[in-house]
């Protein structure tokens, strides 16, 4: 049994209870203060493993410590030794695989903090937490307070969002960024609609500008939901409409488009394969990551819960008979335009429809609330009581498998401590061969290091230079070849 787990869930339960009860006494920002506070608490929990991640962190790591010393030059192996393929992202010298605004969040931070891991995640559970009162006060301006309360506490509880955060899962603080900025963007698009001040349109520019730098042209999709509110809401006409709109984007255009032209710039080579790249995510499956046309829909249960094919099918009856809603303009666009186009995509990881979350949070707080203050209205009304309960209970219990509280594992493992306390001296001249660590390695000191073993020419090359060559013979045997007199062994434990 994890005791600091449990501890973690005890707390949580009791304060979420007083959140709700806060909310249910009129007192509004004390009851969102205290679910972005535990939801931050819930992020800094996950958040706490001692180690980078497999997938995708170790090398989003890399990169962001790499910028620390040239933030315009992003780079995975900074002193790479040995040849390199520019296709392969996991291996190469100049690093374009990701857009760079997590990685320059990351890279500031441990700036200030230092080269670890909890620097390394800060950025993204203070905006993951920023998110869950940006989803209350969307969901507020759409809805009602009661909506957007259930929405953020959704939000706060996610346990897949919480995951991405903590660099768990594949894509990790990319997909927060890019989430939070475009509901950000949301935020400011109804906040301008509604006050008609011209910062709040700059500001929805803005934020648009940095979900692009942080996964690319997605982000778009805030445009016609943009074009949606300020029209419906905004009331605007259509000149005053294409007005806004063009400062709109040529304010994206001015924040966005320089590190793409800067990059074309000075790495063109890598620019263009990574557009291209890119590209080909729609009519090829990349690194056997395909699946059926419904993928996305399938994976939706598992992701937000069993139950969630309810309040989706509610919103396209909804679509049918009320098309001129507003709010239901709004969560269409925002959730079944990506799902549709990403399910014609050939290639599908869970993480390219994640932005949508936001949305379905709100569709899933809005549907509660309509079954709730309509059950007098139907007949069977323990089915529907059972649903509401359903409803808030399947996503906890997600959350509860997802983030494993009760389990005890090490978040400090042998293998890892091995590696930060490396010391082999001078840093500028010392390469390891043959380890299974070499990202890590390559993070928690400043020896190059490498999987492969190269050949007897190039080390004898490398040694000519100066280079102080190393075998890790931990967990990979070593070519009897390999004169033991001429180069240096250490032994790293393996990863479990």
């Amino acid at each position: 049994m994890n005791v600091e787990g449990l501890i973690v869930v005890i707390l949580c339960l009791i304060g979420y209870w007083f959140a709700w009860k806060s909310f249910k006494q009129g007192k509004y920002r004390l009851s969102i203060l205290i679910l972005v506070l535990l939801g931050v608490a819930l992020r800094v929990f996950a958040g706490s493993d001692m180690f980078i991640h497999d997938w995708d962190e170790r090398y989003h790591a890399l990169v962001a410590k790499n910028m620390m010393d040239d933030p315009f030059t992003p780079m995975l192996y900074q002193n790479p030794i040995l040849d390199y393929k520019i296709e392969n992202w996991t291996s190469n010298h100049i690093w374009l695989h990701k857009q760079p605004l997590s990685l320059w969040a990351m890279s500031a931070s441990m700036s200030i903090f230092g080269v670890n891991e909890i620097a390394l995640r800060l950025p993204s559970i203070l905006l993951s937490g920023l998110g869950i009162y940006l989803l209350f006060a969307v969901g507020k301006m759409l809805f009602n307070k009661r909506i957007g309360f259930i929405a953020a506490f959704l939000f706060s509880i996610h346990g897949l969002i919480i995951e991405l955060t903590a660099g768990r899962v594949t894509t990790d603080h990319v997909d927060v960024f890019f989430l939070v900025f475009i509901l950000l963007a949301v935020y400011f698009s109804l906040k301008f609609a509604q006050q008609g001040k011209i910062i709040f349109n700059i500001l929805a520019g803005v934020a648009i500008s940095c979900a692009i730098l942080s996964k690319w042209l997605p982000a778009l999709i805030v445009l016609p939901i943009w074009l949606v509110i300020v029209k419906d809401i905004g009331k605007l006409n259509f000149k005053q409409i294409l007005g806004h709109g063009f400062l709109l984007v040529l304010t994206l255009f001015i924040v966005a488009a320089p590190w793409q032209f800067y990059t074309q710039y000075y790495f063109p080579i890598e620019a263009a394969y990574e557009k291209q790249f890119n590209l080909k995510h729609l009519t090829e499956v990349i690194e056997d990551q395909g699946g059926p046309f419904y993928y996305h829909f399938d994976k939706m249960r598992m992701v937000y819960g069993e139950l969630v094919y309810l309040p989706v099918l509610w919103l396209i009856y909804l679509l049918v008979k009320k098309w001129k809603n507003t709010r239901i303009r709004i969560l269409t666009i925002w959730i079944l335009v990506p799902y549709l186009f990403f399910s014609f995509a050939a290639t599908k990881m869970q993480g390219y429809t994640l932005f949508t979350a936001p949305a379905l949070f709100l569709l899933i707080a809005f549907y509660f609330h309509y079954l709730k203050f309509n059950l007098s209205k139907f007949k069977q009304k323990w089915l529907v009581v059972a649903v509401l309960i359903a409803l808030i209970a399947l996503p906890i219990r997600f959350s509860l498998e997802r983030l494993k509280p009760f389990n005890k594992y090490e978040r400090n493992p042998a293998w890892i401590v091995a590696i930060k306390k490396l010391d082999l001296g001078e840093s500028d001249k010392t390469v390891i061969f043959n380890t299974d660590h070499p990202i890590e390695v390559m993070f928690y000191t400043d020896y190059t290091a490498y999987t492969q073993i190269p050949s007897n020419r190039i080390l004898d090359s490398l040694s000519n230079q100066g280079y102080k060559i190393y075998f890790d013979v931990g967990s990979r045997r070593v070519n009897d070849k390999i004169d033991s007199t001429k180069y240096n062994f250490i032994s790293l434990p393996s990863r479990p």
